[in-house]
């Protein structure tokens, strides 16, 4: 198995939902883009995902992988810098799962905060199933995969994370202390060198009986520079570091994202399900026009009335996209009645229209070659395949299933 650097790699996907909005725009697509320059990048397309809740309507569950798979590109994700490919098309993900879940407590999964508020939010749906349950550990399984150490989410998901560590901190303590375990690490770590050999002790007896995380890092970095030992003897070195087994599967670590301050229409969070959203593929005039149409201050009901930008949902688009002239501008014609509403709404329509425009340019190539699309994607599928691969060959080692 080649030795994954799990400090470098980024895993996200999102469930396919059809055309994306400003919300996801804000929201996760510009960290993406950014991300895929500093980090080895997976983001996938959480098709299962979307079936625990939406199993009894999948049926366009296509359109909408095509459609969010467009918006990516033209959002900027480039397949030159990222792998992105699709859960279903990669069947290693239900197998890891399945691995996973012989060794997850029940406990686990029904202390996942989001698996009782989900049950709450959605009571018109019948969630007493076995994958609605079990989605936390899918998600975990599509983290582990890859051997991501860091995974890009709010912080509401950061339970998921943490049992996704649990699970990992599990496997390896299950399944990475082999027979003789400890005698080959010392052996590797004679294979060091006198002087490197030396440090290494001195670092790791400082972790473990002292709790030194920069003795550990250091460690690790000293690992990671040797040339002249095997990969499964680096394997050996990271677990005996902790005091565990091999790490077979990493720990990964939540990489938090400020929560998206776009809003929608009418001021509250930007959702489909409130119909109050501006697509990213949106047209300028309707773009214009839903903004031309948006309720303002309720006080204002004449031009000669004044308000008070922060009771309109105008000022928080305002607020997202005006620079601070504008926006003193608008408090101040505002709040004397010097502006009336129309005014005070195209510098938004305009900011939205620009910022947009790169986006929609891009779209109309991928729309026009859908074959280009889907070839991006079986690419991307074929890459994360042959990590999954390298993945379950060493999770089915350790288990006790390499026969055959």
């Amino acid at each position: 198995m080649g030795l994954v650097d799990a400090k470098s790699r980024v895993l996200s996907g999102m469930r396919p939902t059809g055309k994306l909005h400003l919300g996801h725009y804000h929201g996760v697509l510009k960290n993406w883009v950014n991300l895929q320059h500093e980090y080895e990048c997976f983001f996938f397309v959480a098709d299962w995902h979307a079936l625990t809740t939406n199993y009894e309507n999948p049926y366009n569950t296509e359109a909408s992988v095509w459609d969010m798979v467009v918006d990516w590109l033209a959002a900027g994700i480039d397949p030159g810098a990222a792998t992105m490919f699709i859960q279903s098309k990669v069947p290693e993900h239900a197998e890891l799962h399945l691995l996973l879940s012989m060794i997850t407590p029940l406990g686990w999964l029904e202390r996942v905060p989001t698996y009782k508020d989900q049950q709450e939010k959605l009571k018109e749906l019948d969630l007493a199933t076995y994958g609605f349950l079990g989605y936390p550990l899918l998600q975990s399984a599509d983290i582990l995969m890859y051997r991501a150490g860091l995974v890009p989410v709010g912080a509401d998901q950061v339970s998921h994370i943490e049992m996704t560590r649990e699970v990992a901190r599990r496997f390896n303590h299950l399944y990475g202390r082999k027979p003789g375990f400890e005698e080959k690490s010392k052996e590797a770590v004679k294979k060091m060198g006198k002087k490197t050999a030396k440090l290494y002790n001195k670092l790791r007896k400082h972790y473990q009986e002292k709790g030194d995380i920069e003795a550990l890092e250091t460690a690790r970095a000293l690992v990671a520079d040797q040339q002249n030992i095997s990969l499964g003897n680096k394997e050996r070195l990271y677990g005996y570091l902790e005091g565990g087994g091999m790490v077979i599967l990493p720990e990964p670590t939540p990489l938090l994202t400020a929560e998206s301050k776009m809003p929608g229409l009418d001021g509250q969070k930007m959702s489909k399900s409130y119909g109050n959203t501006i697509g990213i593929r949106e047209e300028p005039d309707k773009v214009a026009e839903k903004i031309k149409t948006m309720q303002t201050d309720p006080q204002r009901v004449r031009l000669t009335d004044p308000g008070e930008p922060e009771k309109c949902p105008v000022w928080s688009l305002h607020e997202v996209y005006s620079d601070d002239d504008t926006k003193q501008w608008v408090q101040k014609g505002c709040r004397s009645a010097a502006i009336g509403c129309v005014e005070c709404k195209k510098p938004v329509a305009d900011a939205i229209i620009e910022e947009t425009r790169p986006i929609r340019e891009r779209a109309v190539r991928f729309e026009k070659e859908p074959g280009l699309v889907r070839s991006i994607i079986v690419e991307g599928c074929d890459q994360a395949r042959d990590e999954a691969r390298e993945t379950l060959e060493e999770v089915r080692g350790a288990m006790g299933l390499a026969y055959g």
